[in-house]
């Protein structure tokens, strides 16, 4: 597996990333979840990416790789509303009581990134809730204050100076922030994970896709389906549902300023193949170009913005 400074974090972190939303969202049992981690942290997989609001997944995490901790770069994500913490979102103490929330649930006494989930413009423009994570990095509870987030939100957030990393939505059909929030990321040396890098597997039907991604689903396989693309026209013999996963991965990590791409599994089999996949690198620069292409011809209008 392939590693990469994590921007100027003074991380090395690997191209292929674990997104823990799933195994919380889907309840995933622990054995289970046990058996993805522990063989994406045997082949290099060393980022390990969860949020506060997940379910459960900071939990697992803990229970099946915590002894593992020094293994892994370990990013989590708050600000939003929790169930548990009676707080308002977007609010200095609500950063606060989620930070050492998520230091208990991940029983750690450290995490190296903790990112503002997708908070509006405004909440960063206002400058608390981001203070309040230099606090926590001031006091040792994490190391590295972050954003996770699309569009004009990231872009500004990646001229922040407290900012260290960003995290942000870059596939074959969500293209956008390549073009506004990248170059930013760039010219500060910002650490990028990429998220939804396979885009939903945009190219199955949705009777397919498990509940809790539907909505991103269906936005990405309107515009796979508007972008007429097919694998054979970019070079590739495999049959659709085979070629696509590899195609739409490597898309992803074609791109110089994206660190690591973060991939949401439940199922080994699935995280194999997709080491198998990162382990190639990028995609050849002209079949980087027909997807680009293609993604600019079907949104002329620039309404295909990045997917919050």
């Amino acid at each position: 597996m392939t590693h990469h400074p994590f921007g100027n974090t003074g991380l090395s972190v690997s191209a292929l990333g674990f997104g823990g939303a799933p195994i919380g969202f889907l309840k995933t049992d622990r054995d289970h979840a046990g058996r993805v981690l522990n063989l994406l942290l045997d082949h290099g997989v060393n980022l390990i990416d969860t949020g506060a609001s997940y379910q459960g997944s900071e939990e697992l995490i803990a229970e099946t790789i915590g002894h593992r901790r020094d293994a892994f770069v370990l990013v989590s994500k708050c600000g939003g509303k929790l169930d548990d913490v009676d707080e308002p979102e977007w609010t200095p103490r609500m950063i606060a009581r989620t930070v050492d929330r998520s230091l208990r649930n991940l029983k750690t006494d450290r995490l190296d990134v903790m990112l503002l989930h997708s908070c509006g413009k405004d909440a960063l423009e206002r400058g608390d809730c981001l203070a309040e994570l230099v606090k926590a990095r001031d006091a040792g509870k994490i190391r590295h204050a972050g954003y996770s987030g699309d569009n004009d939100a990231a872009a500004y957030a990646a001229t922040l100076p407290d900012v260290a990393v960003i995290q942000t939505s870059i596939n074959i059909t969500d293209q956008m922030n390549l073009d506004t929030v990248l170059p930013k990321c760039r010219e500060r040396n910002l650490g990028v994970e990429a998220k939804r890098p396979i885009a939903n597997a945009a190219w199955k039907d949705l009777s397919e896709q498990p509940g809790m991604y539907q909505s991103y689903a269906k936005t990405y396989t309107d515009r796979l389906r508007a972008m007429n693309l097919s694998p054979a026209d970019l070079g590739s013999t495999a049959a659709a549902h085979e070629a696509w996963p590899e195609i739409a991965l490597r898309f992803t990590l074609s791109h110089p300023g994206v660190h690591t791409a973060i991939i949401g599994t439940t199922n080994p089999d699935n995280a194999r193949k997709n080491i198998e996949y990162a382990a190639k690198g990028s995609l050849p620069a002209e079949v980087v170009r027909k997807i680009r292409d293609a993604f600019r011809a079907a949104n002329r209008d620039g309404s295909w913005t990045g997917q919050t």
